[in-house]
């Protein structure tokens, strides 16, 4: 059923999202061609021209070919494809191009994956893709896609191309922060840290056809550049959800220590085959080597980048954990504790309640007794700025965290230290202890 016979409510499988700006003689042919190619795939569809108001009479072609002409704002193609993707109904979001260089038959092959990806991109770079290009442009795309690919840690080849179908819940649940063409690798670097499937397709690129490109290379690259440390930052900084898992294989040396040697002891120190919860599991490593565990987490997106991982995952305060008392045999909190106020030790407190007697506590914090840890805590926040550093607000010593155990009836088992900085224990939590 075509989009024309649709109340103005109704949901649709397929929204169409076409940002234009001075596009009229382009859409004057694409629309029809568009209504041809959906109308033979059967589905309910929509198409929506986000223009800022052009004066060449776009409006009008919009109109007379039964699409939706949204008035956009001008302020960028990021902005246009928000806006659109905000009044878009579909189940499904395609996004593409009004200069006739993304064919409205590729929509077909788009189409046909929508199940196997949150996100599938028609890809000039990978295997059997194509771009028929002046070199210089060709060149610059190529280079500056393997710049953001490598140096994002995104595993996508064709980050620029706007050519892409998505589920709808992608961009409902994106806020990205630019406006212009670099959202669409920001959008890619957020849904792959949420822990969405991104799918590439092959895709023979051709120029526009008709009118003049509104990117102007030169200008586009700067851009790009310009934008690549305000993105890095943002990838690098505890915000992302990966940020816990990227860290394992950091390409700062210490930090790359740092995170396997906390692993390798706290995965000593874990009983085997018992039930096990870890409380701030965040997107660790630890996680992916405990399956069995149950992840406890309160940000849902860290939990959704485990879901490749782990299906054990509760989105959770520690304050107030789901669980009965005594429910597991073993309770690992690593790097949590000092990112809470003290509060008369409530977390220390819900995750004794949690522990059967008898049972293990893998607890793991900065020991602000010792001045080793107080030099790496400046390092850390001069060299990876944005990360953990500056978010410790409780600082325990060893004898402090001994004292507060020891007050909740547990028997210390063994201790360890990264660095002479970050220290890990095991504790046995005794028959009495509530």
């Amino acid at each position: 059923m075509a989009s024309d016979t649709l109340t103005a409510q109704a949901p649709v499988d397929l929204s169409v999202i076409i940002p234009a700006m001075n596009e009229a003689p382009n859409l004057f042919r694409l629309l029809p061609a568009l209504r041809e190619i959906l109308d033979h795939l059967g589905m309910r569809w929509e198409v929506l021209v986000v223009d800022p108001e052009s004066p060449d009479g776009t409006a009008k072609v919009v109109e007379q070919a039964g699409a939706r002409y949204v008035i956009d704002e001008g302020r960028g193609y990021g902005a246009a494809i928000m806006k659109g993707a905000a009044q878009a109904r579909g189940t499904y979001v395609l996004t593409m191009d009004a200069d006739q260089s993304h064919p409205a038959e590729f929509i077909r092959s788009l189409w046909e994956r929508r199940n196997s990806a949150d996100i599938v991109i028609a890809s000039r770079y990978v295997h059997g893709g194509h771009a028929d290009q002046p070199w210089f442009r060709h060149v610059l795309s190529r280079i500056l896609n393997k710049f953001f690919a490598v140096g994002l840690s995104i595993p996508v080849r064709d980050l620029s191309s706007g050519f892409r179908l998505y589920r709808r819940k992608v961009l409902e649940r994106m806020h990205p922060d630019f406006q212009n063409f670099v959202i669409l690798v920001e959008i890619l670097l957020r849904a792959f840290a949420n822990g969405m499937h991104i799918q590439e397709i092959p895709f023979d690129y051709q120029p526009r056809r008709s009118g003049a490109s509104k990117a102007k290379i030169i200008k586009f690259g700067w851009d790009y550049l310009r934008l690549f440390y305000r993105m890095w930052k943002i990838r690098n900084s505890i915000a992302f959800p990966d940020y816990d898992w990227r860290a394992y294989d950091s390409r700062i040396p210490l930090q790359r220590y740092w995170q396997r040697r906390r692993h390798l002891i706290i995965m000593r120190l874990t009983p085997s085959f018992v039930h096990t919860a870890d409380i701030g599991c965040g997107s660790s490593r630890i996680m992916a080597d405990l399956p069995h565990a149950v992840g406890v987490d309160f940000r849902f997106d860290k939990l959704a980048f485990m879901r490749k991982t782990n299906q054990r995952l509760v989105q959770s305060d520690g304050l107030r954990l789901p669980f009965r008392d005594g429910e597991f045999e073993c309770v690992i909190c690593s790097q949590v504790i000092e990112h809470v106020p003290e509060e008369n030790g409530r977390l220390l407190n819900e995750l004794t309640r949690i522990l059967k007697p008898g049972g293990t506590l893998v607890l793991g914090t900065p020991d602000y007794g010792r001045w080793e840890w107080i030099c790496t805590e400046w390092l850390y926040g001069k060299v990876a700025p944005g990360a953990y550093a500056d978010e410790h607000v409780t600082h325990y010593t060893f004898d402090s965290l001994c004292t507060a155990l020891a007050s909740r009836d547990y028997e210390l088992l063994e201790h360890h230290y990264i660095c002479h900085g970050e220290l890990i224990l095991a504790a046995k939590k005794r028959g009495s202890g509530k």
